[in-house]
């Protein structure tokens, strides 16, 4: 018995020309989407708490029971945090322009990406933010306006968690849930252990120590922290931590009580990953060293973790304790080697589409 493919009887109908006042569809560009957690609109009460209860809303960040959690958060979190939380923003405040550095740093960072890949001209580059705004539904429509039907995701996290990462990556997905033509994505890995990433660190330590007037006895990789009943879940990012301090130590030839690690800004009463910081920066000042400096190697860009919490809590902790010389070694942020690593993921992950 032979076999055919059955034939319709009505021919298909052409497709004629779009109906009046219908946009034209535009194709053939590529988008290059940098993500970075997020920033309030303003110190105030009321963009503080827009801001805290986006961020803390979400799932990926903290995994109670909503039933638990929602009372804690409305009752008390958003009811005391957003003044506290904007009188700390206000002391690292870009006046000029309004703005966190958070903000300020991730649009240079945008704007210096864009320059550096002008040899590729159906490339559009574009930042956007995970909580706050730009928003990242926002700016993902936008490209697809300007014709993107593949967009380079790129998470500004060195280190992958599933409260940076996975988060950002989740947020994109959900804006393209609420599109009819939803373009290809790709999204940046974690780049804890690129060549490149640990060369630009060690430079830009070597670089700031160079202009102190002392030599720290111990340096501090002090990372953001998670809960530890999220690392003991799987979540990876203890290990990419504790990986890029193993790396960047040998790059600089220190020994392991030269580079240290430390974890940052936990919240809440659970146990989190350890040891930490300002434990560690406490317990140095008072076994008699006098004299450190801390990197944040784990944040792309300087903002209210490391401006504040850092330069300011972490240096006031150290000298009450008997400390003498403190220094917080900036972020790589829009420097040549921040632009560098930046420049050399996206070129990478571009491969085959540009």
């Amino acid at each position: 018995m032979t076999l055919s493919t059955p034939v319709d009887p009505k021919p298909a109908k052409a497709i004629g020309p779009l109906p009046a006042g219908h946009p034209p569809v535009k194709a053939g560009k590529i988008g290059v989407l940098l993500v970075n957690l997020g920033t309030p609109d303003g110190t105030d009460f009321k963009s503080m708490w827009r801001y805290l209860r986006e961020f803390l809303s979400d799932p990926r960040v903290i995994e109670l029971n909503r039933a638990i959690w929602y009372p804690i958060l409305y009752g008390l979190v958003l009811t005391a945090r957003p003044k506290k939380s904007g009188a700390n923003y206000a002391r690292i405040w870009n006046q000029e322009r309004n703005e966190s550095p958070l903000r300020t740093y991730t649009r240079a960072q945008g704007e210096k990406l864009a320059e550096a890949l002008a040899d590729l001209p159906n490339v559009v580059v574009d930042w956007a933010m995970r909580y706050g705004s730009p928003s990242t539904a926002s700016v993902a429509q936008g490209l697809v306006e300007k014709g993107c039907d593949r967009i380079l995701s790129f998470p500004l996290y060195p280190q992958y968690s599933a409260t940076t990462t996975a988060t950002a990556n989740d947020q994109l997905f959900r804006a393209l849930m609420k599109m009819r033509a939803a373009p290809a994505i790709r999204s940046v890995p974690p780049y804890h252990d690129e060549p490149v990433y640990i060369e630009a660190l060690a430079r830009s330590i070597e670089r700031h120590l160079a202009t102190l007037d002392f030599e720290p006895e111990v340096v501090i990789a002090s990372y953001h922290g998670i809960p530890k009943p999220y690392f003991e879940k799987g979540d990876p990012y203890h290990c990419h931590c504790q990986k890029t301090t193993r790396l960047l130590r040998e790059r600089l030839g220190w020994s392991e009580k030269k580079l240290i690690i430390a974890f940052q800004s936990r919240f809440g009463a659970q146990e989190w990953l350890q040891p930490y910081t300002d434990k560690t920066v406490e317990k140095l000042a008072k076994d008699g060293v006098k004299s450190i400096a801390i990197v944040n190697p784990g944040f792309s860009v300087d903002c209210i973790e490391t401006l504040d919490e850092i330069g300011r809590e972490a240096a006031e902790t150290f000298h009450h304790a008997g400390g003498k010389n403190f220094a917080h070694i900036p972020c790589l942020n829009d420097s040549a080697e921040g632009m560098a690593v930046i420049e050399a993921m996206v070129r990478r992950e571009l491969s085959g589409w540009a």
